[in-house]
């Protein structure tokens, strides 16, 4: 899963990543991305987020990702500086695998993807 409320970013994220052969859905409204996860949770192996969105931002997200499927991976995406001890505050058990600055290299992003979903998992997200 793809979630950026810009739509511009949201699509280039998401085209880059399926043409190196990965299913994605790709939302710019966090409530429908998490009703959609509710929904299909099994199909998701790893969530891309941008931290800051209105309404629900990242943090609250992946909150509410993580009590629904503890295993999923997940990675934050932010053109800002992290900062820790909000980050430490909001989050402090819930573990993030990678952050990613934008703007995103598309390439680095699929490395990142490939070290979390291995083929396997790839070609069965690919058949459904």
């Amino acid at each position: 899963m793809v979630l950026d409320d810009e739509f511009d970013v949201m699509s280039v994220i998401k085209q880059g990543i399926e043409k190196h052969g990965f299913r994605v859905f790709a939302f710019t409204d966090a409530s429908l991305a998490l009703e959609h996860f509710r929904i299909n949770s099994s199909w998701y192996g790893l969530v891309v987020t941008d931290l800051r969105m209105p309404g629900m931002n990242g943090y609250e997200f992946i909150k509410k990702v993580k009590e629904m499927e503890p295993d999923v991976k997940v990675f934050f995406m932010t053109a800002f500086e992290i900062d820790d001890i909000e980050f430490n505050r909001v989050l402090p058990s819930i573990k993030i695998d990678e952050f990613i600055d934008k703007p995103v290299s598309i390439k680095n992003l699929v490395d990142a993807i490939a070290k979390y979903v291995d083929r396997k998992h790839k070609r069965r997200n690919l058949e459904r």
